[in-house]
């Protein structure tokens, strides 16, 4: 009766840490910040906290195509903003210029691309509400081949210039 009861107890603790670990596991990979689209892998969509009243915000991440046909980000949805563009920053002559990319982004095969500041980067128009620190936002990235993938931004501080290190994973 003792050796049964033994038994049950080590046979219940064993089921408690299998599913702990289960739980853990599939918290872990719940909050991983890296989304595929076919081919494509988007690493850490992010943006930076804005103050009270501002219009516009940005966005930023990665867009590796693993695949052997090219692709485009065509479009970027968001709730959170009336209108988002795609932008291109570039110094010519000396000049800072910023273009927005009226046909989208082209992604070449085994190629990866940075939106990040100073560079590609992604203008939330019109926003509809303040963007809060460590708020979660989410957006709907198109693309010509591997048609849409739901993201979600995580807002750093205000002026971050970079993810928080170990951003990738929350």
């Amino acid at each position: 009766m003792v050796d049964a009861a033994i038994q049950d107890f080590s046979m219940n603790k064993i089921l408690h840490t299998l599913a702990a670990i289960a739980l853990t596991v599939s918290s872990a990979a719940a909050f991983a910040h890296e989304y595929k689209a076919g081919p494509l892998k988007i690493g850490h969509p992010w943006s930076r906290a804005t103050p009270a009243g501002a219009k516009v915000g940005g966005g930023y991440l990665s867009i590796e195509n693993t695949g052997a046909t090219p692709d485009r980000l065509v479009s970027i949805s968001v709730p959170f903003a009336d209108s988002v563009e795609m932008h291109e920053m570039a110094v010519v002559d000396g000049i800072m210029t910023m273009r927005p990319l009226e046909n989208g982004l082209a992604i070449a095969s085994g190629a990866k691309i940075e939106f990040k500041p100073g560079g590609y980067h992604i203008m939330f128009m019109d926003l509809k509400q303040p963007l809060k620190q460590d708020e979660m936002l989410k957006g709907t990235l198109t693309f010509e081949k591997a048609g849409t993938v739901e993201v979600a931004f995580k807002v750093e501080t205000m002026g971050a210039k970079a993810p928080a290190p170990g951003a990738h994973t929350h």
